[in-house]
């Protein structure tokens, strides 16, 4: 998942999780900002999750491309026409390359799964790879669920709601990221057109407590704004993009 903090993509009364799934896991109350009340444990094992779906602020459908771009930077997110078994889930690969000033620094391939009855989006990894003058450096941030303790978190909730808290990475010593639902009726003018009813996240990072970040999520869309990128295109990617690189 991309986060202008850290590099990575494509994300807290009842969770973001169904009413039904809320009454099987309670969540916390969304009051204060203890940790605590981050919702952790969402009931993954026992759903049937699929690699392609959509819920009201996430696409996962193979083809299906962002394009995000300030002065100096670009975000390309891909679906890619790929799958990958993750802690026994086969997951959508989704991609994102970041560039900045024209030159290629991250590319990182993300795992997720929806749950076709409630829409909720997991999140159960990624591979990340960081470019420095076009050599690669490393592979900060990466994980997956099942190794090292690591547990699918929640992209993206089917039914969101203001006040909705929960952990969208849980990788101990590694990502820790959460998201809270702030609005659920923000307005924003983009390169790509004026978005209404859009979901609006504060992000924060459990490993270290400075870091906040806002993005919005249109309907119908997905992501449209991360800190100063904005949505310039979105829809269907060239072909050759989505196969296998």
């Amino acid at each position: 998942m991309q986060n202008r903090t850290q590099a990575r993509y494509f994300p807290h009364a009842l969770t973001g999780l169904s009413l039904c799934a809320a009454a099987a896991f309670p969540a916390c109350s969304a009051t204060g900002s203890d940790d605590s009340e981050f919702q952790r444990e969402f009931g993954v094992e026992q759903r049937s999750l699929a690699n392609t779906g959509r819920n009201a602020f996430f696409v996962l459908e193979p083809g299906f491309q962002l394009v995000l771009a300030d002065d100096d930077a670009r975000l390309t997110i891909t679906v890619l026409d790929q799958t990958e078994q993750i802690a026994g889930v086969a997951t959508r690969v989704v991609e994102e390359r970041e560039e900045e000033e024209g030159e290629l620094v991250e590319v990182s391939r993300n795992y997720f799964a929806i749950d076709p009855r409630s829409g909720d989006v997991f999140y159960f990894g990624e591979d990340v790879d960081v470019f420095e003058h076009g050599k690669l450096t490393g592979h900060p941030g990466a994980w997956r669920a099942g190794t090292n303790g690591a547990r699918a978190g929640l992209a993206m909730p089917g039914a969101p709601r203001v006040g909705t808290r929960y952990y969208q990475e849980i990788a101990p010593g590694v990502a820790m990221d959460r998201a809270e639902v702030v609005d659920l009726r923000a307005t924003l003018e983009t390169p790509a057109g004026r978005h209404q009813g859009c979901l609006k996240t504060r992000e924060t990072n459990a490993l270290s407590e400075n870091e906040t970040e806002f993005k919005l999520y249109a309907p119908g869309v997905g992501l449209i704004q991360d800190e100063d990128l904005l949505l310039v295109s979105a829809g269907p990617a060239r072909a050759e993009t989505t196969q296998k690189r």
